[in-house]
């Protein structure tokens, strides 16, 4: 078998644990078994980088940012590469650029474009584990560095396996599998056996720290057959695959939670055809992801108030254009709340089962929770609320879709 394996931050933290990763490699080696490996940076590298970047400059450029944030990474793969051969391995670290992966110039949130594996393959087929620094890659001219935004390095290792045709992505972090919820909030929350594309995709969208949504949507694309395991233990963990007819019998498969999304709300914005398309638009071109929206129509029908939500790390940005479009339109205010969370219930069963949306709502009334905004799709109902009230609503919700029993 060929295997990709992917291994995060925490999995590479220190030597002593690049030591451990080096160990599982050989192990699978010695199982008989072809092996590429991508890794992270090493836990609490990135966001130093970043402290540092903000301490020379409150405007860095994101080229030197990415020149910047892509030397974590070759970090680690070096090391790791030194570490493989201590156990009688032959090891090469590879740059983004150097294991072909191709990606546009969108600098700090880069689409890969294409990879380009013939180096790659051509080690594994001379017997070296190949170890790839992720996160990265290179503009389609082969000049200049991007990095693929926060996660990037699970992309890096889907899109690796999918273009080496490898029969198992093994995505390694410090958690042991997807939960229902997560453990740290419900006590009782289930590592699940098994989920579907779609609700992975859902619940890493929707802030389930486990998988970056991109490649979760990458593997969904390309039906790259993806699992995820804690690189401390040797349990088995969560395997991602299509959609079952059994997966379809349980309703809800999990409740996600996101404490990194703001509300923006624009007062007194003329009703009338192009005024949204003007506002999203300015808010797309910035590279922006907008995403619930909310437009009421007043009484008199001439005036109405937008509102959507927005990641934080991009308030800044989102409330200047949203600032300058309101001045535009002479609309009255432009407000910002920062004290929301957005709580979802997830399960691929809602396309054939009735009432969750109507219980979701009976079950936070019940508890209080005033819900702001409602999203939803053919597998997922998210509600905005008060951030004081995150935890209790995952704990209720939880509980009530009786989600440790299934």
């Amino acid at each position: 078998m060929l295997i990709v394996q992917k291994y995060g931050g925490t999995s590479v933290g220190s030597p002593e644990r690049i030591k451990e990763v080096a160990k599982r490699v050989a192990r699978c080696k010695n199982e008989g078994n072809d092996v590429a490996v991508i890794v992270s940076a090493m836990s609490g590298v990135t966001d130093s980088l970043i402290a540092k970047a903000y301490e020379i400059s409150q405007t860095p450029s994101n080229h030197d940012m990415d020149i910047l944030l892509s030397s974590g990474e070759i970090v680690s793969a070096s090391l790791t590469a030194m570490a493989i051969e201590t156990f009688g391995f032959k090891s090469i670290a590879f740059t983004g650029s150097q294991a072909g992966i191709i990606t546009d110039n969108c600098h700090t949130k880069a689409k890969i474009t294409k990879v380009d594996t013939k180096r790659v393959a051509k080690a594994i087929s001379e017997g070296y584990v190949p170890v790839i620094a992720g996160f990265q890659g290179v503009t389609d001219d082969l000049i200049d560095i991007t990095t693929l935004g926060r996660g990037g390095s699970d992309l890096s290792a889907v899109a690796v396996a999918e273009a080496l045709k490898a029969d198992l992505c093994e995505i390694y972090t410090d958690v042991d599998g997807v939960y229902t919820t997560d453990p740290n909030i419900v006590k009782d929350a289930r590592k699940l056996e098994k989920i579907s594309y779609e609700e992975m995709l859902e619940l890493a969208s929707l802030g389930a720290k486990v998988l970056q949504s991109r490649s979760v949507e990458f593997a969904k694309n390309y039906n790259v057959k993806v699992v995820v395991r804690s690189s401390f233990t040797d349990d088995p963990g969560t395997l991602i695959v299509k959609e079952d007819s059994i997966m379809e019998q349980v309703v809800v498969s999990g409740v996600a939670y996101d404490k990194k999304q703001a509300r923006i709300t624009i007062h007194g914005v003329p009703d009338r055809p192009g005024i949204a398309a003007l506002l999203f638009t300015a808010i797309a071109n910035e590279n922006i992801v907008v995403d619930m929206i909310v437009q009421n129509i007043s009484i008199e029908g001439t005036i109405t108030d937008i509102s959507f939500t927005v990641p934080k790390t991009d308030i800044s940005k989102a409330m200047e254009v949203s600032k300058k479009i309101a001045k535009e339109l002479k609309a009255a205010e432009v407000l910002l709340n920062e004290d929301i969370a957005k709580i979802s219930v997830v399960g691929v069963g809602m396309r054939t089962h009735s009432g969750v949306a109507a219980k979701i709502f009976k079950i936070l009334s019940e508890n209080n929770i005033n819900i702001m905004m409602i999203s939803t799709s053919e597998i997922k109902v998210s509600c905005i609320v008060d951030l004081k009230y995150t935890e209790l609503a995952v704990r209720v919700l939880h509980d009530a879709f009786e989600l440790n029993k299934i």
